[in-house]
């Protein structure tokens, strides 16, 4: 019989012993998930770099998607989709037709959209940005407005901008549901007047100087809704009980996320870059400072941000004042942001 030295049989014990031993997040296999995003627009900055840098590490295999406005949230309502990125005016209208949804982060704390107008427009009616807001939604009559989805806040805001200056949505303007990579096309051919989308779309036009910026989202436009959740992680109560740890991982995440945005302003850019490389870095950075500054720490959901959304709704016309819930207890929770 061939004997092997003590010292060598320990180490192979030991070995086996380790294998045997090894944690169970190591040999685990991923959770996977879908996340439904309404647009690719830099509001979602956090998203891209939690995808980036942070899910792998979490043990997430999470798989992005595109859906159109309020679709993006009516996947995760239907179940193909296990998050979305909604606004709180979608959760607690949806919460108003018996839908209840769960928010776990809040990715921005303001409108975060812009309206902007063709410059050739703002010059021939003397346009003044730094008029009030209602003054200068006046400019926005007889206009063709762009917007990514009917129902959204970019919607919303377009809305209350008419409302404030006396005008009628339905009779002083006209709205067009357009796909945000059509929107900038549509405006250099000036076939529409102005659009109404987060970032990047108005730095853009802004930076080639071929439109102005009538509402800035990011400034406290429209006035009177901050905090406002507007870019909000949207998911399932259920989920949360039945896929505990993904809920965990994903909240943990985006608070990483969020931090990191703020400390590593570079490297946040470099994410948008990947995402959106056609455009130069003049536009990356002043969108990506436009999210920054709109991104708290810890990006937590408050009552008041989701009492401000349910009111922007009512407001647009998307809500009868009597229709809004009495109760936002159960439409968010912030102990996943740990």
């Amino acid at each position: 019989m061939i004997t092997r030295p003590l010292s060598a049989a320990l180490g192979i014990a030991g070995l086996a012993l380790g294998l045997l031993g090894a944690s169970p997040s190591a040999r685990a296999e991923p959770e996977k998930a879908t996340v439904a995003l309404p647009a690719p627009v830099v509001l979602f900055l956090s998203i891209y770099v939690a995808e980036d840098y942070f899910w792998p590490n979490e043990g997430l295999d999470i798989k992005v998607i595109n859906i159109p406005g309020v679709g993006a949230m009516n996947a995760v309502i239907s179940g193909s989709a296990e998050f979305s990125l909604s606004s709180g005016g979608s959760i607690t209208r949806a919460a108003a037709h018996g839908q209840r949804l769960i928010a776990i982060a809040d990715l921005n704390n303001d409108a975060g959209q812009f309206i902007a107008l063709r410059k050739d427009i703002a010059d021939s009616i003397n346009f003044d940005p730094k008029a009030p807001f209602a003054e200068r939604a006046k400019a926005l009559k007889g206009r063709t407005i762009a917007v990514a989805g009917l129902g959204s806040v970019a919607d919303a805001v377009i809305r209350i901008a008419l409302k404030s200056a006396g005008l009628d949505s339905e009779k002083d303007v006209t709205i067009a549901p357009m796909q945000p990579p059509d929107v900038l096309a549509a405006f250099a051919r000036k076939s529409i007047d102005a659009f109404s989308l987060g970032p990047p779309f108005a730095q853009v036009v802004a930076t080639n100087g071929t439109g102005v910026i009538l509402l800035d989202g990011t400034n406290g436009d429209p006035p009177g809704y901050t905090p406002l959740a507007s870019s909000i992680v949207v998911t399932r109560p259920q989920l949360c009980v039945e896929r505990k740890a993904l809920c965990e991982k994903m909240g943990h995440s985006i608070l990483e996320a969020a931090n990191f945005v703020h400390d590593h302003r570079d490297q946040a850019i470099g994410t948008l870059k990947k995402r959106f490389p056609a455009l130069d870095d003049k536009v990356l950075a002043a969108s990506a400072d436009a999210v920054i500054k709109m991104t708290d720490r810890p990006p937590a959901t408050t009552e008041a941000g989701l009492k401000n959304g349910d009111r922007m709704n009512a407001d647009a016309g998307f809500l009868k004042p009597e229709d809004r819930i009495n109760s936002y207890d159960g439409l968010y929770t912030n102990e996943y942001l740990r």
